[in-house]
């Protein structure tokens, strides 16, 4: 607790040495300081900087890596849990917990995917549904998501929003976007 405190004490000190500078360079360049004197008070560079502070603290904290669990579109149900992971440079995803209704295979396998795809037949827990997706500012993409329902893969874009995961697949210019929800 006192590591994290101290981190933000140091972002808050380094924010506001930096938009000290900032507002004295501003000023500098801006021939008309009479429209900066509001700033030049403690008081209002203090709040500008809380608020930009806590507006970009939001941001930090968030990250795609971690468990997530898919809901299916069509009956609104869990269907699994999917273990997003650093993998060199790349962001890939697995699956590690199904959730299945009692008259389905508690164990399945892959055997919608293409016959050319290293995950044919395979078992369906443990699987890479996500793979190859780059770091694009806060969003990963560049990868694929496999649907093992169909054996369908598509290019795909992964971001947190909120709380949550979007996954967008695209199929030529279609899109279908859904939202993982974290499990902690």
């Amino acid at each position: 607790m006192k590591k994290r405190i101290t981190k933000i004490g140091e972002r808050l000190g380094f924010l506001h040495k930096f938009f000290n500078f900032l507002i004295m360079k501003i000023s500098i360049k801006f021939p008309y300081k009479f429209v900066l004197s509001s700033f030049n008070s403690r008081l209002h560079k203090t709040c500008l900087l809380l608020s930009l502070l806590f507006l970009s603290l939001p941001g930090m904290s968030q990250s795609v890596l971690g468990k997530w669990k898919t809901i299916d579109d069509e009956s609104g149900k869990a269907l699994s849990i999917v273990d997003i992971f650093d993998h060199g440079s790349k962001v890939h995803g697995r699956i590690v917990k199904l959730y299945r209704e009692p008259n389905e295979e508690q164990d399945p396998i892959c055997d919608e995917c293409d016959e050319d795809d290293p995950r044919y037949n395979k078992k369906v827990m443990g699987l890479e549904i996500l793979t190859n997706m780059a770091k694009d500012d806060d969003e990963y993409a560049d990868g694929e998501i496999l649907d093992p329902k169909n054996g369908k893969v598509y290019s795909c874009k992964i971001w947190v929003e909120g709380k949550d995961l979007k996954v967008r697949g695209y199929l030529g210019p279609f899109f279908r976007t859904q939202t993982w929800f974290r499990v902690e």
